[in-house]
């Protein structure tokens, strides 16, 4: 098996350079299990968690950034403990709420970049990975609502699969909230108009798997009535 190259089985493969090839991927696979464990045994610490998401470039002046601030306070007055991806932006935001009440139920779960600092000052307690994957994983591992502010495909990325996950069922039905009407009702008529209508690629009931609301105090209402759930 060591003298095929995979590129090109009928040409042979120095032994050398495939030997380092396996040590290479082996060497991965064992960082992606360490990031995983690491990341599980990170958020085995909180409870009652909510995950926010939301654009990075979104300025303190905006009415979404106060919002999301107003938000990580009110969450973090009823116990709850607010997960961001510790960046700039909403995440900045709904850190800096919750920082407010509690630096401890201040999360931020980041990426690691070779030439930046992304981690916003007002995370409590961060946990930073190596693959932007097993980051993902842990952004949606343990919440009982996933909340959803303005943002660009990274938000957009992320609302598709907590939304798929859930419809699936390879996923607890979970609270999806999206905070912004004028912003998320595009989208949503695009869901109605050409996924359900035109093509009947989703179902009616699909539309009702997440909830849009337009204020800090709408998401309150909706997050008081979620349960806690296993991871996954």
């Amino acid at each position: 098996m060591f003298n095929k190259n995979p590129l090109n089985p009928t040409q042979p493969m120095d032994r050398k350079i495939s030997l380092k090839k396996m040590s290479d991927i082996t060497w991965r696979i064992f960082r992606i299990m360490s990031e995983f464990v690491e990341g599980f045994q990170f958020l085995s610490d909180f409870n009652k968690e909510v995950t926010i998401f939301g654009s990075a470039r979104l300025k303190p002046q905006s009415k979404w950034y106060t919002e999301a601030e107003k938000l990580g306070e009110l969450l973090v007055k009823k116990k709850f403990s607010v997960i961001t991806g510790g960046g700039p932006g909403i995440m900045e935001a709904a850190n800096k709420g919750a920082f407010k009440v509690d630096p401890n139920k201040s999360i931020g779960i980041n990426i690691q970049l070779p030439a930046e600092q992304r981690t916003n000052s007002y995370v409590g307690q961060a946990k930073a990975f190596y693959y932007f994957f097993t980051r993902k994983v842990m952004l949606a591992a343990s919440a009982q609502a996933y909340i959803f502010f303005p943002g660009g495909f990274g938000t957009i990325d992320e609302f598709m699969e907590i939304l798929t996950l859930i419809q699936t069922r390879k996923m607890q039905k979970t609270p999806i909230i999206l905070v912004g009407i004028k912003f998320w009702t595009p989208l949503i008529k695009w869901f109605e108009k050409s996924f359900r209508d035109q093509y009947k690629t989703i179902h009616s009931e699909d539309l009702k798997l997440f909830n849009l609301v337009d204020s800090a105090e709408e998401v309150m209402k909706i997050v008081k009535k979620s349960k806690e759930r296993t991871i996954f």
